[in-house]
């Protein structure tokens, strides 16, 4: 019971600390840029955080269920999907300090959690592999894999709800002075195209091979 207690523990743990994985931070840095308050960015780490539980469950349960793990062939594409996504948040924010259109204001609305939930769904689904395999192969039971995952789902919630929220303290202030942020904000949008690319070229690798 302790060793199964430790076990939940440390998928809560993990997934605080997945939220930190690289193409997360890349994504979510590009979001908080046009959002630049602590709130608003909290806001947008939890709705990245909301997205990328919700479908880390829906496959992750589906697969401890049926005791399979996604096809490598599924997994790559899925990271793929990903490349595509930080290649596309990358290039508007290359474009929007080009213009000098670097933030937007931040309502309480559908429209302002629609991108980052979204964009947590597509990690979600990336990562949702990776997660189940380690399930089925460190914990015995069915019920002890479900809580697993969704620990792991809540831990990237409050992971990346409080990073972001963090992240809108420096922006707020930086975004009354309107040159510096915009080279901040086509300096993230730069690295989301460098990080997309290679995730790219490593799923188009990993499909050539499955």
């Amino acid at each position: 019971m302790l060793a199964l207690a430790s076990a939940l523990l440390l998928g809560l743990l993990l997934g605080a600390r997945h939220a930190l994985e690289p193409d997360h931070l890349v994504a979510v840095s590009v979001l908080v840029s046009r959002r630049a308050t602590p709130g608003a960015g909290a806001r947008l780490g939890l709705a990245w955080g909301l997205g990328h539980s919700a479908s880390l469950l829906a496959v992750g349960c589906t697969l401890s269920v049926l005791g399979a793990r996604l096809p490598s062939a599924a997994s790559a594409a899925f990271e793929l999907l990903v490349a595509v996504m930080l290649l596309t948040l990358g290039g508007r924010a290359v474009v929007r300090a080009a213009r000098g259109t670097v933030a937007s204001p931040s309502p309480s609305s559908w429209a302002v959690v629609r991108q980052p939930l979204l964009v947590g769904v597509v990690h979600g689904l990336a990562g949702s592999g990776a997660l189940t395999a380690i399930a089925l192969a460190g914990l015995p039971t069915l019920q002890a894999r479900l809580a697993y995952i969704v620990l792991f789902g809540l831990g990237s919630v409050a992971g990346m709800s409080a990073l972001a929220g963090l992240a809108g303290w420096p922006l707020a202030r930086l975004a009354g002075a309107r040159t510096p942020f915009r080279w901040l904000t086509a300096a993230t949008g730069t690295l989301s195209l460098l990080v997309g690319l290679a995730w790219a070229w490593s799923a188009l690798g990993a499909l050539a091979r499955s």
